[in-house]
């Protein structure tokens, strides 16, 4: 499981490691009942601070994506469907919305919007 720390970027630290565990857990990279790096071991790996990794942790579960057993550890929680959809769902709407701003800045009509999406939908399920 590799997770890159971008010191560069926008989004604070925590969140790109809960963010990189989430897209493991979602594509499968990490499976069910599966143990995670103890969060001393994981802010070691990454050279970051325990607080980080706690929160990066603490995110996951609050989102159901983590559980901890006290003594034991943190583990990838048994997948939830419908939680899987919501997090695709919102993966959508962020791209789409970036999209949008992109059209709109370049002028480009929401029908031509639309039927560029039509095109691309089409040509996936081919």
């Amino acid at each position: 499981m590799d997770i890159v720390i971008r010191n560069g970027g926008d989004a604070p630290i925590y969140e790109q490691i809960k963010d990189q565990l989430k897209a493991h857990i979602l594509r499968g990279t990490l499976s069910e009942g599966e143990a995670l790096p103890s969060l001393r071991l994981l802010a070691r790996d990454l050279r970051v601070s325990v607080i980080t990794t706690k929160r990066a942790y603490e995110e996951l579960e609050r989102e159901g994506f983590l559980v901890t057993i006290p003594g034991k550890g943190c583990f990838v929680a048994p997948k939830d469907l419908e939680l899987v959809r919501e997090e695709g769902r919102r993966q959508v709407e962020e791209h789409l919305s970036r999209a949008i701003d992109a059209a709109r800045a370049a002028g480009v009509s929401r029908e031509e919007v639309q039927n560029a999406l039509d095109v691309l939908y089409e040509e996936e399920e081919l």
